[in-house]
């Protein structure tokens, strides 16, 4: 099987071109070929689909196998490996997620594809399709007992559940215990995305994300545009924000029609085979 390794931001997985090759069980093969030691090594894998309804489909899945809906990341990716290899002869190209038809521009030089806006949608703030069983209409800045300490948080769904917790400082921060104590929690039924904050001027912040199904990582895409509707609604930042991740930055705005859109690199790594 050949593949694909890719990355945005130092959020790496592993692409397969499924309008050419055929994975019987994406499950099991995304925790065999997301190991780090005995496999290619990724966060994730990505399966690039034919589509009824846009120029392709992105099926994911997380390192330890589960289903995900959505990825900022590897969405930027799915676009560049597309028009890179002829699978959409646009540089605006439609791909169908799990959660809808999204948007996408890209500016090819030489044929090759370094930068991708997507437009992510309308984030979801109703707190029940978060999902999460807080009883309140959103939740926003909402106080919360976690890991031995008490935070106010703020959910936003980019399709996908975030939390932001806001920090003067990330000194003491344990990322690990924050997102292992968050991820089962009794209030997020279906697991979460969180990230910690830091917010630096109206317009940019830094960001640390543990993501459900991969643990601590170098990005996120959906989770960049989570912290700027956040930072919107707690009043801490403005429509157009800078995130800045551990593998980069992302250039994020939640514009006047009310979707946000997502501006980040994407890059190829290596390609290789697959010996199953």
């Amino acid at each position: 099987m050949k593949f694909t390794k890719m990355h945005g931001l130092g959020n790496d997985y592993v692409y397969v071109n499924a309008f050419e090759e055929r994975v019987a069980q994406p499950a099991s093969l995304a925790r065999v070929i997301s190991d780090r030691r005995t496999g290619v090594g990724s966060d994730g894998l990505i399966l690039i689909h034919p589509s009824n309804v846009a120029d392709v489909r992105m099926e994911m899945y997380n390192a330890d196998g589960s289903r995900a809906e959505m990825c900022g990341n590897g969405i930027r990716c799915v676009a560049k490996l597309a028009v890179e290899r002829g699978l959409a002869n646009e540089s605006e190209l439609t791909i169908e997620t799990d959660t809808g038809v999204k948007r996408a521009w890209c500016s090819p030089v030489d044929g090759i594809v370094q930068e991708v806006r997507v437009d992510m949608g309308e984030p979801i703030l109703a707190a029940s399709a978060i999902p999460t069983t807080i009883d309140v209409d959103r939740v926003v800045d909402h106080p919360l007992f976690v890991a031995g300490a008490r935070h106010r948080i703020t959910c936003v769904s980019m399709g996908n559940p975030h939390v932001i917790l806001y920090v003067d400082s990330f000194d003491g921060v344990d990322l690990r215990a924050l997102g292992e104590s968050l991820g089962c929690s009794r209030e997020f039924p279906e697991g979460i995305n969180v990230h910690v904050v830091r917010v630096d001027s109206p317009t940019a912040a830094t960001v640390r994300t543990w993501e459900r199904g991969s643990g601590i990582t170098r990005a996120c895409g959906t989770g960049a545009c989570a912290v700027c509707v956040a930072g919107v609604l707690t009043k801490r930042t403005g429509h157009a924000l800078r995130t800045t991740l551990p593998g980069g930055d992302l250039e994020i705005e939640w514009g006047s029609d009310g979707r946000v859109y997502m501006t980040g690199p994407a890059v190829e790594v290596f390609s290789g085979d697959w010996v199953e």
